[in-house]
């Protein structure tokens, strides 16, 4: 298996990142949007992302874009600023290479870096076993499911959340 090359993410990746979401958000369960965003709001979220000190990357291989992911705020109150909220996505017909393990190991590591010590993975639908398997082979504990908060598909979702610290993580003072 060939290990794609991550890295920060780019506005030129928008187009394939946003193809990746779309096709998450039209027939999975990982995200509980039901209408996929435009390329301009794909795009205004990464600048969001970003321009705020967020990681953002991409996992590619041969120059194409194969997956990304993000870590964004886990909420918006002053007291959470030190904890974030992962999302993950793989092009359908690359899953099963590695690539998601390498984003979020690399994200990870990031966020770490950052200074931010609690990664939270809000987990769409408990069916998502490869989703769990990745955030608990990558250090994640299971801390809870909220039963049936979502209704895609013409059926009831649940919302699994998983939590890793990040360096020190609760142990001192930021």
């Amino acid at each position: 298996m060939v290990q794609p090359v991550t890295r920060p993410a780019t506005v030129a990746d928008i187009p394939a990142i946003t193809a990746i979401y779309a096709h998450a958000v039209r027939h999975g369960t990982a995200t509980f949007e039901i209408n996929p965003p435009s390329e301009n709001e794909m795009a205004d979220r990464f600048r969001a992302l970003a321009e705020a000190g967020f990681p953002y990357l991409v996992a590619e291989h041969s120059g194409e874009v194969q997956g990304y992911a993000y870590a964004g705020p886990y909420r918006t109150r002053f007291a959470y600023r030190y904890t974030l909220e992962d999302s993950i996505y793989v092009d359908p017909d690359c899953h099963g290479r590695g690539i998601g393990r390498a984003l979020i190991d690399h994200l990870l590591s990031q966020a770490g870096a950052r200074g931010f010590r609690q990664m939270i993975a809000v987990i769409g639908d408990s069916e998502q076993a490869a989703s769990i398997a990745l955030h608990r082979a990558a250090g994640f504990t299971m801390v809870g499911t909220l039963a049936a908060v979502g209704f895609k598909f013409g059926r009831w979702l649940d919302t699994v959340l998983m939590q890793r610290p990040l360096g020190p993580g609760a142990t001192t003072p930021p």
